[in-house]
């Protein structure tokens, strides 16, 4: 992917997505390029499914991506990769945070979490990219950068030179917490390179 992509971002709420895709958006816009995003919040404070989805070109009319045209899928809780399968394609890559949050079904019993989650999405040709994004943002001394983490793999795959990110991050974030945003991004970053 050199001249243009579609990012989709999914979650659950609370973990950050949508600073994740605005991070990523304006590094994208920094760099020359169109960039259009959508969100859709849903029942985010509880908890339930956030989407983001991010296209990038040349010149881009609308931010919604197609089912099956999804080049990147940044997952932020492993179920939420195989949710959105419909919008890949063999040949997409995952970035996805091996982090499992139950929800209410298995949380009370009444249902398991699928084993062997990732398998599903290799199977069916797409490249899986595993991240343990909160345990890198808990190395780096804020378990609330594991969003961030999340931006730094993503990062080697998009044509944004790393100053740019910095950039947003500094301007984006915070000041209290740039430095540790910093830390997280280049850690994050190591894991695709």
């Amino acid at each position: 992917m050199e001249e243009s992509g579609n990012i989709l971002f999914s979650g659950v709420g609370g973990q950050g997505i949508l600073l994740a895709s605005e991070i990523t958006a304006y590094s994208l816009l920094a760099a020359g390029y169109d960039a259009k995003k959508s969100e859709v919040h849903g029942m985010a404070q509880r908890g339930g499914s956030v989407t983001a989805q991010l296209r990038f070109g040349k010149r881009v009319y609308s931010p919604l991506i197609e089912p099956g045209r999804a080049d990147i899928q940044m997952a932020f809780e492993m179920m939420e990769a195989v949710r959105y399968l419909p919008y890949l394609h063999p040949g997409s890559k995952v970035i996805v945070n091996t982090q499992k949050i139950l929800p209410p079904s298995v949380a009370n019993g009444q249902a398991q979490y699928p084993e062997n989650v990732l398998d599903h999405l290799t199977e069916k040709g797409i490249t899986v990219v595993p991240v343990d994004a909160f345990d890198i943002a808990r190395e780096v001394g804020e378990v609330k950068t594991a969003n961030v983490v999340m931006v730094g793999a993503l990062s080697p795959f998009l044509p944004v030179d790393v100053s740019l990110y910095e950039e947003i991050i500094r301007t984006r974030v915070p000041e209290r917490f740039r430095d540790v945003n910093l830390q997280a991004f280049a850690a994050g970053r190591k894991i695709s390179e």
